[in-house]
């Protein structure tokens, strides 16, 4: 059944959908009502012509600016720049960052072949840059890993002449972890971001 395992193989390729889900997924698919199956196939249409990126901040957004970047109550003298959407998202979840935001949208990789232009690190510059001295602080929330790290001290040598505060989100210790379970490289970053209490 070829159309069944090309629909699985399109499931597939969805981020963490490995082979079982998949099969589910396009199971689904065979199973459910033509409605069912046109309200999808709209719903898939109407993303990609409806959704872009904000021309602020480079999050999602519909029609416009994304839902921080119209919202007149956000700290524009902060930005925290994050890899992705999803990492915009969860520290907006955290309720703790009134400030906004700059999608890079990836990451350095050199081993995977990401060179800095082909992500959004021009585009962050020249909006500190824009802002004429009205962004005090740039938080840079990559991942904590090598890509993460090298995408960091690009972003660092590239803003300091343009902004007076450049941080990094700290790393360590998850609340409610204990210490015995962390690896070395953890507890070697939660020892070097200590904070005066």
């Amino acid at each position: 059944m070829k159309a069944l395992e090309k629909i699985i193989g399109v499931f597939r390729k969805f981020p963490g959908v490995g082979p079982k889900q998949a099969e589910r997924f396009a199971l689904y698919v065979v199973r459910a009502s033509n409605p069912e199956i046109e309200k999808l196939v709209e719903a898939l249409r109407e993303v990609r012509t409806s959704v872009k990126h904000c021309p602020e901040c480079y999050n999602y957004a519909e029609g416009g600016l994304c839902p921080v970047c119209a919202d007149s109550g956000r700290d524009r003298s902060i930005i925290c720049a994050v890899e992705r959407p999803q990492d915009l998202a969860a520290i907006e979840k955290a309720k703790s960052f009134s400030g906004v935001y700059h999608v890079l949208h990836g990451a350095v990789s050199p081993a995977a072949g990401v060179q800095p232009e082909q992500i959004k690190l021009k585009e962050l510059v020249d909006r500190v840059r824009a802002a004429d001295g009205a962004v005090k602080e740039v938080i840079i929330a990559t991942n904590p890993d090598a890509d993460g790290e090298a995408t960091a001290i690009y972003l660092i040598r590239l803003l300091k002449p343009y902004v007076g505060r450049i941080t990094r989100i700290a790393y360590g210790v998850p609340l409610g972890g204990d210490i015995d379970y962390m690896d070395e490289v953890t507890l070697g970053y939660a020892l070097k971001g200590r904070v005066k209490i």
